[in-house]
């Protein structure tokens, strides 16, 4: 069928804007730039502020982790999926949970029915974590975990599995996702009220300081702001904030910025205003480094580096003509490279309609590899660097993020500014401005409101048989009968009493994890000490 021709209306004629609402001018030139000091603003990429990169050579000397996001089923399911992929190049695993784990629910808790296995892996105790990663060698494989709330829980599980093993805590490398602040403003995936929730945050930030060195305890997440509606600048911004309270938090229960600092990591969406993706991670970089130094005296270079991890948004993929999603990442995918990203993720096309198949799945890698190695984009470092449109972009963005922090210190910090729902609110607007702008063909989505085909072929999905929820529970009944009641009763009211008694949690999680405790019942213990949040705006 044709295709429908777009009508441009007056206002995305005539007064073009980024997609967050930033207008643009036709031509950038040195006017834009006065009184920029290259050197201060700039640097050389491996140099205060790190505009330009966190390496002297970043590409050149070694490429981005190529680390495509799976899971899905039972352990053993994903398991197989997680050695296609390395089988196919991936450099490290990423791990996608279900939702009854994300939300610190066993496989046979009433609420997790019709949802086990479906939207990431099942994992009950640590016996499915075992099968989630059999063959895999711990101390050679970078492994992300995409958890927050229960995220110390899914942690111990992970530093258990290394001692079963005999993999050495100081090889294990990858990230936990474990940025809570994020769920009260965008995702709601939380158990706990906000304090004892940042509490556990810096619990695991000083375990891993101390055991893990080489292990990012929180990946301080954008993502998820952007994809509730953000623009870029609040994203930038409200994760950046975020980043503070969780430095403020460690340092106040006691930890040295330059121990802990350098494994802090970020978490940013790639969407689809090109220039402006750019300009938002070399804001990033800039203002992490500022606020590092001169608010939090950091001295180490390495505690001043933002490092960051990106995703294309899924936000922007459609379930109409789903082949054009595999245009959409592509360019989103040349933003975070061109903005410097330390690893990426690239969206499967067929995403929005289910998990991803391996087929798409393979697409996604490959197009990370196509940008690696042939486009030529590795060469040189920070090629967009000087720029006028990208230096303004950049300048705008920082002047944004400024803004803001002094707007939440206002109200009284993050937590203050969560409890009083501002986040929410500030997303929930940009959100409603982009709906409208939308509606009035503002931004042309092309296949949506624009170039519209009346029929199309239908792609093949991953489709989750229902009899995975049967064998996860019949799996986790098993682990019940043969386990120690004792010692499981035992581990939990000593997880109990360490929380109560205000001290870290991780090594009673970790001891909880090898008598075989459940993430339930783990989270449940914890919950009995610290309650249950509902979801309300006051706490």
């Amino acid at each position: 069928m044709a295709a429908t021709p777009v009508k441009p209306t007056a206002e995305n004629a005539d007064s073009p804007q980024t997609i967050s609402g930033r207008p643009v001018k036709a031509v950038y030139g040195p006017e834009d730039l006065a009184g920029f000091d290259p050197d201060a603003a700039l640097g050389e990429p491996g140099e205060f502020p790190f505009t330009r990169g966190p390496h002297p050579e970043m590409y050149r000397k070694q490429l981005w982790t190529m680390r495509q996001f799976a899971g899905f089923g039972t352990p053993a399911q994903t398991n197989e999926r997680f050695h296609y992929l390395l089988a196919q190049g991936q450099m490290g695993l990423s791990t996608a949970f279900d939702l009854p784990t994300l939300m610190g629910r066993d496989s046979d808790d009433p609420l997790s029915r019709g949802e086990v296995g479906r939207c990431g892996v099942a994992i009950d105790t640590l016996a499915d974590f075992e099968r989630l990663f059999r063959g895999i060698d711990l101390g050679e494989i970078s492994i992300s975990m995409t958890i927050n709330a229960p995220a110390a829980v899914l942690l111990a599980f992970y530093v258990a599995l290394a001692d079963k093993t005999g993999v050495p805590r100081d090889r294990l490398r990858g990230t936990c996702q474990n940025d809570i602040l994020k769920e009260f403003h965008a995702q709601n995936e939380y158990v706990y009220p906000p304090r004892p929730s940042l509490k556990l945050v810096v619990d695991t930030i000083e375990f891993a300081t101390k055991e893990l060195p080489q292990y990012n305890p929180v990946s301080i997440s954008g993502y998820h702001i952007r994809e509730a509606g953000s623009t870029a600048g609040q994203e930038l911004a409200f994760t950046l904030a975020d980043g503070m309270a969780y430095v403020e938090a460690a340092i106040e229960a006691g930890s040295k910025v330059d121990d802990f600092a350098p494994r802090l990591s970020f978490f940013f969406n790639c969407h689809n205003d090109f220039l402006e993706e750019i300009a938002k991670y070399r804001a990033a970089r800039r203002v992490w480094a500022k606020l590092m130094r001169d608010r939090f005296g950091a001295k180490d270079a390495r505690s001043q580096w933002l490092r960051f991890h990106a995703q294309t948004a899924g936000c922007t993929l459609w379930g109409v003509q789903p082949m054009l999603n595999v245009v959409r990442v592509a360019y989103q995918a040349l933003a975070a490279v061109l903005g410097g990203c330390q690893s990426l993720h690239t969206n499967s096309m067929d995403e929005t309609l289910a998990l991803p198949t391996a087929e798409a799945a393979t697409l996604a890698l490959r197009t990370q590899q196509v940008l690696a190695h042939e486009t030529g984009v590795t060469n040189t470092v920070d090629p967009l660097g000087g720029s006028y449109a990208i230096e303004t972009l950049t300048n705008e963005l920082e002047a944004e993020a400024w803004d803001y922090f002094e707007r939440i210190e206002q109200i009284g910090g993050v937590l203050a500014a969560t409890e009083s729902g501002f986040f929410r609110h500030e997303i929930a607007d940009a959100s409603f401005r982009y709906s409208q702008e939308m509606d009035r063909n503002q931004h042309i989505t092309v296949g949506v409101n624009a170039f519209q085909e009346q029929a199309g072929t239908p792609i093949e999905t991953l489709k989750i048989d229902p009899i995975v929820e049967t064998e996860q529970i019949q799996s986790l009944a098993r682990v019940r009968e043969v386990r120690d009641a004792a010692g499981v009763s035992a581990a939990l009211e000593t997880l109990r009493r360490t929380a109560a008694a205000g001290d870290n949690v991780m090594p009673a999680l970790i001891d909880a994890a090898k008598a075989h405790c459940s993430v339930g019942e783990a989270v449940t213990a914890l919950a009995d000490v610290y309650g249950r949040f509902d979801g309300g705006v006051s706490w």
